[in-house]
């Protein structure tokens, strides 16, 4: 089966360089290269003057992955693979682990290609539809209808994207709990977390919670740092990652390796980085807060556990579709329709983890005063 257009894609790429104002990034703050290179210690930074440009290692720079394996519990870089970004680490795990037939479960809405993917190798997949009624909230009961006994795999993204909700522990044991039963695996895209709005709600990555879990996580989102294309993916099955590895090089074979040494540079500056993002994310909250309780008889707003992105509902007589071209056209300030992900209803994504966040609002607020005139 073909892989179907790329909804999210094809739309920042129609848009992310053209409109002048993204209410819908999905990604923390960005930091400049002087600013990483500011942070670098001295090891770091003696890689980096000495740094030629050729060919990388395939899996990644080792004292890279050991040091994304350090954010984890029960793996060593042998058991990390580094990737060109998230995508890579999806599409080489879901090309690696199924084929046609197999039984999987994936959480809506999503990523696209977590769905897509799967689905177009000819699995047979489950889905389970998160309601706003419930704040988006995955039900334990939900996951124990869709499980078989011949499951293969569970595909989650928690923190999720793009509702912005977290698993409940007891719904985070009673996964895997199903999941060991039948000797399934877990696939969790962990790309948000450390941006939990109560950093106690954080629950253990799944790969050191469950013997079969695969985490994927990127410097992309908590950290800001989408421009290095660096992602991983990690699983205590050391077979298992040198199948996904295999895989990779038919895709990006290696990582470009000024990026992998910024990488390095910026996990062991994880703490000042992620508090200054978390210091943006946490401020702009309090700012949309006091917006849609302006705005209320305009949107439903589900307050989001984690960022730094939210998926509220629009409740002017307008489709979600129609009000993001009319706000692009108008204002210059771009909103992701619900559609994007194929989820019913007038939902929309805004993104909050910017440090120019308050003025686009400012521009999207002016936008609904005159809306209609």
């Amino acid at each position: 089966m073909a892989l179907p257009p790329f909804k999210l894609e094809e739309f920042f790429k129609k848009y992310e360089f053209s409109a002048p104002y993204l209410l819908c990034a999905s990604d923390a703050e960005s930091w400049s290269l002087q600013e990483i290179l500011g942070l670098a210690d001295p090891d770091s930074k003696r890689l980096w003057d000495s740094l030629r440009l050729g060919y990388t290692e395939a899996p990644g720079l080792p004292i890279l992955r050991e040091e994304i394996a350090k954010l984890y519990t029960s793996v060593s870089g042998e058991q990390v693979l580094t990737t060109a970004g998230a995508e890579e680490g999806i599409y080489c795990t879901m090309k690696s682990l199924l084929a046609p037939k197999d039984h999987v479960i994936v959480i809506s809405p999503c990523y696209q290609s977590l769905m897509s993917i799967p689905r177009s190798l000819g699995t047979d997949v489950t889905t389970i539809t998160l309601d706003p009624k419930k704040k988006w909230k995955l039900g334990l009961e939900e996951l124990r209808q869709a499980f078989r006994p011949t499951t293969k795999l569970l595909i989650l993204n928690f923190p999720h994207n793009p509702t912005g909700a977290l698993l409940d522990p007891v719904v985070f044991k009673g996964m895997i709990d199903l999941a060991r039963e039948r000797g399934a695996y877990i696939f969790c895209d962990e790309v948000y977390r450390y941006m939990e709005i109560d950093e106690n709600k954080r629950l253990p990555s799944i790969v050191d919670a469950y013997e079969k879990g695969i985490t994927l996580n990127v410097m992309t989102k908590a950290f800001g740092l989408g421009g290095l294309r660096i992602g991983w993916v990690a699983s205590r099955e050391e077979s298992f990652i040198q199948k996904v590895s295999s895989y990779k090089l038919y895709t990006s074979i290696c990582n470009s390796a000024p990026s992998e040494i910024l990488a390095l540079m910026a996990l062991r500056s994880k703490e000042q980085i992620l508090k200054r993002n978390r210091a943006i994310m946490m401020s702009n909250l309090e700012i949309l807060d006091r917006f849609f309780e302006r705005h209320r008889s305009k949107f439903s707003w589900v307050r989001p556990e984690c960022g730094t992105m939210a998926f509220p509902e629009l409740l002017l007589p307008v489709s979600a579709d129609r009000f993001t071209e009319q706000l692009v056209e108008k204002a210059g300030v771009l909103i992701m329709p619900g559609s994007i992900f194929d989820f019913p209803g007038n939902f929309f994504r805004i993104g909050f983890g910017r440090k120019n966040m308050p003025e686009i609002l400012e521009r999207f607020e002016q936008f609904l005063k005159d809306y209609g005139k």
